[in-house]
């Protein structure tokens, strides 16, 4: 919780063989949510993560619109990761038009995709997740007893948002991003400054990497599913075929074959699940333990050297893979940039509109993202469909919760729902963007 107020929504009801543990507002997380659990005979009975954050109905506002339009609608489901709802349409876009992208602009879009991850990740491992490991009731309170850590964070988002800046034209909600590419190249001369801030950003990185590391863990072990792309050579963040950790391994055309979405009561979100399997994860665990033979050299040299395991099943334990993310995404920019030719033209390829279907699935910061969508002979939007992370980890954070506190019934009131919140913020869920679409029936 990250102030008085939020002690204050916080309702605890217990009896001698029952207790129920009402959040009425979860703290530093983005967007709105609520926790609800209820424990009989020390027993847990009832774990609901309620999103009431209205939904926001985006597929309806695509439904009708020019597909020129989707990269920019479908940047404005999130201020925190546009980039990856951008590119998740423009795949889907160009799959369904059978457009080539060139390497050049590939290796553009991952740069971005690497802008995205660094400033991400930050806010999520400095502002919101590291006070719950050491004990700070926010960002603020920590940065009063540790501001050097805080000060390295807010150089690493800074390096993140220069990246999106120089490529999309700005930092939040980018405009330079097109279906078939770029509307404009960066110069290889506007590199010069970013790559100097990138190299600090990478030192920093390191720095973040051996810092949360030596953070206390609870312990949270469950035999997940876990979902992500993967790739043959590239860690993966915009290209890759969708698979698993048990036998999975599709094309993004295959996805909704063997993903579906329900809609429970309680949530403004629907959940989804992997047909007759149940829940699944998706994000920084889940691309760890598919891909991280794929990380640089000097990522894997750090892993080395803080000892961590080659398969992580501890999601208490994620902020330390999100830490090695950001740093693979300041060496991975580093390597882009380097390698970049400025003759390599043209900044986009001819498209050609027809009446199709197209899939994208993209690593967003937060996991899988995907999208689908069919289009007409004109290229308007006749359909369109975006499954955001969150409410594929929805399932899975309930379930991490019912067994978390099954375990933990011993700890105090205050402890417990701290706990509860805390790992809730493991999967540094966007509400926001998961309360996107319900279903409306009528009688």
């Amino acid at each position: 919780m990250s102030s008085e107020d939020d002690v204050k929504k916080l309702h605890l009801k217990a009896g001698m063989k029952s207790k129920t543990i009402n959040v009425d507002y979860l703290a530093r997380v983005e967007g709105e949510g609520a926790l609800y659990i209820k424990t009989k005979d020390h027993k847990v009975e009832t774990v609901q993560l309620k999103i009431f954050e209205p939904p926001r109905f985006f597929e309806a506002l695509l439904k009708g619109r020019e597909m020129w339009e989707a990269p920019d609608i479908t940047a404005r489901i999130c201020g925190i990761c546009p980039v990856a709802y951008q590119m998740s349409s423009v795949h889907a876009m160009e799959n369904a038009l059978g457009v080539d992208i060139p390497d050049s602009i590939h290796q553009l879009r991952r740069l971005m995709y690497c802008g995205e991850w660094i400033e991400s990740h930050t806010l999520h491992v400095y502002m919101l997740h590291a006070p719950d490991f050491l004990g700070y009731l926010d960002a603020i309170e920590m940065s009063k007893n540790d501001p050097n850590s805080l000060k390295r964070g807010l150089r690493l988002k800074k390096a993140g948002n220069e990246i999106i800046r120089l490529l999309g034209g700005r930092e939040m909600h980018p405009i330079n991003v097109k279906i078939g590419g770029f509307y404009k190249l960066p110069r290889k001369n506007e590199f010069a400054k970013l790559e100097e801030q990138l190299k600090q950003a990478r030192d920093d990185a390191i720095e973040t990497v051996k810092w949360v590391s030596r953070f206390h863990f609870p312990f949270l072990e469950r035999p997940y599913e876990c979902v992500s792309l993967i790739h043959p050579t590239e860690y993966p963040m915009a290209l890759g075929r969708i698979a698993s950790s048990s036998s999975l391994n599709i094309g993004a055309e295959e996805y909704d074959q063997y993903f579906e979405e329900q809609q429970v009561p309680y949530s403004n979100a629907l959940q989804s699940t992997l047909k007759n399997k149940g829940s699944y994860l998706v994000g920084p665990m889940a691309r760890y333990n598919l891909n991280h033979k794929n990380f640089s050299k000097l990522v894997r040299e750090i892993m080395k050297d803080i000892q961590f395991e080659e398969v992580c099943r501890n999601p208490f334990r994620s902020i330390v893979i999100r830490a090695l993310e950001i740093l693979y995404a300041c060496d991975e920019a580093l390597r882009i940039i380097a390698a970049y030719d400025e003759t390599q033209k043209p900044a986009s390829v001819n498209v050609e509109k027809r009446k199709s279907v197209g899939y994208g699935a993209t690593e967003a910061p937060r996991g899988l993202l995907y999208h689908r969508y069919a289009l007409n002979e004109q290229g308007l939007i006749e359909q369109a469909k975006i499954v955001p992370p969150t409410a594929q980890n929805q399932k899975s954070i309930e379930e991490d919760l019912c067994d978390f506190v099954a375990k933990n019934l011993s700890l105090s009131d205050q402890d417990l729902v701290w706990k509860c919140e805390q790992a809730i913020r493991n999967y540094d869920p966007c509400i926001s963007c998961s309360a996107h679409f319900l279903k409306l029936y009528r009688k």
